[in-house]
């Protein structure tokens, strides 16, 4: 269950204190940043998202901008289904690629990656900025086991210069994703 996508007022107020406080104006955040920023308030009651003066577009730079290990990055590649067009979400570590036969027999029908414009207009985020949470329209999500051999995970923010923590128990539950077997 995700908290912030059942409860209409919870994400309201939480989306309210992303765009009124002093600590907003600092950041400098855009929508995308916002919706995150947002979703995590309301389910944990903060956000502690870092502004990092390099991009983090990729697995390997975000783990050098935050000093860990690749496979801590929690990066979110998205496929479509040829048959449905509907959006799968693969929350998977940093070094992992997603494997096609089984993302195919998790969703149950043949994917393809999803193209950047489809990706914009159902996520509300750009290619290099995707983050497991926050999307416009969630998608049904898939999370690494791998990630779970951490204590902490980072996850991009909405931007490819915005990053957050979480640790991969609670990241599980913020993207409303299950637990697969999905990569090489």
């Amino acid at each position: 269950m995700i908290p912030w996508a059942h409860n209409g007022q919870v994400i309201v107020e939480a989306y309210k204190k992303c765009f009124f406080t002093e600590n907003t104006k600092d950041v400098g955040m855009g929508k995308s940043l916002n919706r995150v920023k947002a979703a995590l308030i309301a389910a944990t009651g903060k956000a502690d998202i870092l502004a990092m003066e390099q991009p983090t577009r990729t697995a390997q730079l975000a783990a050098d901008a935050v000093e860990c290990e690749v496979d801590q990055i929690a990066k979110s590649i998205l496929f479509q289904g040829q048959t449905s067009g509907d959006l799968y979400l693969f929350v998977t570590a940093g070094a992992n690629e997603v494997h096609p036969a089984k993302a195919t027999e998790l969703a149950g029908e043949v994917l393809d990656k999803a193209d950047a414009n489809t990706i914009r207009k159902v996520t509300g985020f750009a290619i290099g900025g995707i983050s497991p949470v926050g999307h416009l329209t969630q998608p049904r999500a898939y999370f690494d086991t791998r990630l779970t051999e951490f204590d902490i995970v980072w996850a991009a923010a909405g931007t490819p210069n915005h990053v957050f923590s979480s640790t991969p128990t609670q990241l599980l539950a913020l993207s409303g994703a299950k637990m697969a077997d999905f990569t090489k």
